[in-house]
């Protein structure tokens, strides 16, 4: 193939990094095999997650989340960590007519405030906390009935509350990520959110 027949390649329009400061409101863990959590006033976090908790691990078992792989095949776990936002718990609980949603209910562990639209964030963020932690997000959290029911539970409504947690929650429940530096978080910390240069992909 001759220089002059070579496609000519068009680059996407990229959005430059960029830096948010925002502020942990809460913090939560699980204390023993249940998905609910329960707030604490710190977290300790290694390369596992956090210790003992439901969702700590370096490895997890594949479920629904990942149709390509037999369910309960062992690989690396991407959701050490689930991070929620108040005015998006607050616009789920609006639309789903209901008084509140609180983070516990949800298995959240990290409640933060300051970023808008908080489960926009794209992969790769990094999450640099002031004690020295950082996180890494890996996307967005996809709502699922097992945290509707966990909802129903509280707010009553059966089903109906399950199912429209799923539709009320899309795109706004949140994050997950994983440890990359281990330390401690604290309530009321601070951190800065790096976002990475973004793209659409057109190949």
């Amino acid at each position: 193939m001759s220089q002059a027949s070579l496609p000519v390649l068009h680059l996407p329009a990229i959005t430059k990094p960029r830096r948010i400061e925002a502020q942990v409101a809460g913090l939560y863990r699980t204390t023993g095999e249940g998905f609910e959590t329960v707030p604490v006033d710190r977290l300790d976090l290694g390369y596992d997650g956090i210790a003992g908790d439901r969702h700590g691990g370096v490895t997890r078992k594949s479920g629904g989340r990942e149709p390509w792989y037999p369910r309960g095949t062992e690989m690396r776990n991407e959701r050490q960590l689930s991070i929620l936002a108040p005015d998006e718990l607050s616009a789920i609980a609006a639309d789903m007519g209901i008084a509140e949603l609180r983070p516990e209910w949800i298995g959240g562990n990290l409640l933060v405030e300051g970023i808008a639209q908080l489960s926009w964030l794209p992969p790769r963020t990094l999450l640099f906390f002031a004690n020295g932690v950082t996180l890494k997000i890996d996307g967005d959290n996809t709502p699922c009935r097992f945290a509707g029911r966990s909802i129903a539970e509280k707010v009553g409504g059966g089903t109906d509350v399950e199912f429209g947690f799923v539709q009320a929650a899309k795109k706004r429940r949140g994050l997950v990520a994983w440890v990359e530096r281990p330390g401690t978080i604290s309530a009321g910390e601070s951190f800065k959110a790096h976002l990475p240069e973004q793209w659409i992909y057109q190949g």
